[in-house]
């Protein structure tokens, strides 16, 4: 069994995969050529920003950003520790120091009730509080309505991390539309992923948007010879973008497919496991369907069954971030966000995706049943 599937998904669109590859062999432009910028206009047009800026990797979607508003030595940043290293990872790559505030137990998104603390404490550092990065975990949007008041009476701006959410929705706004900007991965395992690296920057500003396709190409001026600035090179490839062209158009019957798969889990997990919680007013795009177990112990137990059935199950995240050995210079201990540290004790991820066939699932679920 595949925890995701690509191969039924590229089965769909082989055809008109190889017709754009073959357009691409023949015009030569493998590096931002055409396919590019109808990506870039066809991604601003689902998530309903006036600006995408594609690029290529989802880290570097969530540091370019950070570059163009100038963020480094002496900034601060506020994040949540219970996410994959890059987006805090970026914060230090721009010389800037990550702050860390602890999750809601129920969505595994940042908790707004922490920033304001957060904040102060910054300051009382002598950081400058500059920005915050909310994560849209495992496909479920953040709390936008509260993280937008309090990042306005902090005076710090918001970048939505929505690596893992593309495709999903908060009160009938899409994923990648929310605070000054916003950043996707294209990795191929998340819910829009190409077939290598990719990603991208949305907005609705327009200087910032043209600082990030500064940025993107080494800082580049009036052409790539001029440089205005320092950057990076961040240019996405024309067969990646292809292949984005070609998924986008079965991506809503996707993500359909994938709130089937989520609403059949949870029907029949929901006495046996803590299963994931949708906020009111929110649509998941559901990157992973991840649960709770009630600790280490039955976690391992549940998962060394299900791969003895050949299931594979996965932990997302096993250590959070301020105890992960690259921020030991923040100086956090274990216990300073307790939320974030059980839910690495207790979660673990089942297979996610649009081809999971109805046996399947009731396959899994009687493993997990028989389990606990």
């Amino acid at each position: 069994m595949q925890f995701i599937d690509l191969i039924s998904q590229k089965n769909r669109i082989r055809t008109s995969l190889l017709q754009r590859f073959e357009a691409i062999l023949d015009h030569g432009q493998y590096i931002m050529g055409p396919e590019v910028g109808e990506l870039e206009s066809q991604l601003a047009r689902y998530a309903g920003t006036r600006f995408c800026v594609s690029c290529s990797s989802g880290t570097d979607a969530l540091l370019m950003p950070l570059m163009a508003k100038g963020i480094g030595p002496g900034d601060a940043v506020i994040t949540t520790p219970f996410t994959f290293i890059a987006t805090a990872e970026v914060i230090s790559l721009a010389g800037a120091t990550p702050v860390f505030v602890d999750i809601v137990p129920e969505t595994f998104n940042i908790d707004p009730a922490g920033i304001a603390a957060a904040v102060r404490q910054a300051r009382e550092r002598g950081l400058r509080p500059k920005a915050m990065i909310p994560v849209d975990l495992f496909g479920l949007p953040a709390d936008y309505d509260a993280l937008d008041e309090i990042a306005a009476a902090e005076g710090i701006w918001v970048l939505e991390d929505a690596a893992q959410s593309f495709g999903s929705a908060y009160r009938g706004r899409r994923a990648g539309s929310f605070g000054l900007a916003a950043a996707t991965s294209f990795f191929p395992a998340k819910p829009l992923g190409c077939y290598g690296d990719g990603g991208a920057v949305f907005t609705d500003d327009e200087d910032l948007d043209r600082l990030l396709r500064s940025v993107r190409v080494h800082g580049s001026g009036a052409d790539k010879y001029r440089n205005d600035r320092i950057g990076i090179n961040g240019r996405l490839d024309s067969i990646q973008a292809a292949v984005l062209l070609e998924k986008l158009m079965i991506f809503d019957e996707e993500l359909d497919a994938r709130q089937r798969v989520a609403a059949a889990y949870s029907s029949r997990l929901g006495e046996k496991l803590v299963t994931p919680a949708v906020s009111e007013g929110c649509v998941s795009a559901w990157a992973q369907y991840s649960v709770l177990a009630t600790g280490e112990e039955q976690r391992a137990k549940i998962m060394e069954r299900l791969a003895g059935e050949g299931i594979p199950s996965v932990i997302y995240y096993r250590i959070s971030l301020h105890l992960q050995k690259a921020f030991a210079f923040l100086g956090y201990r274990e216990g300073d966000f307790p939320v974030s540290e059980e839910m690495s004790r207790r979660v673990f991820s089942l297979p996610m995706h649009p081809y999971l066939k109805e046996a399947e699932i009731e396959r899994i679920c009687s493993v997990i049943a028989a389990s606990v």
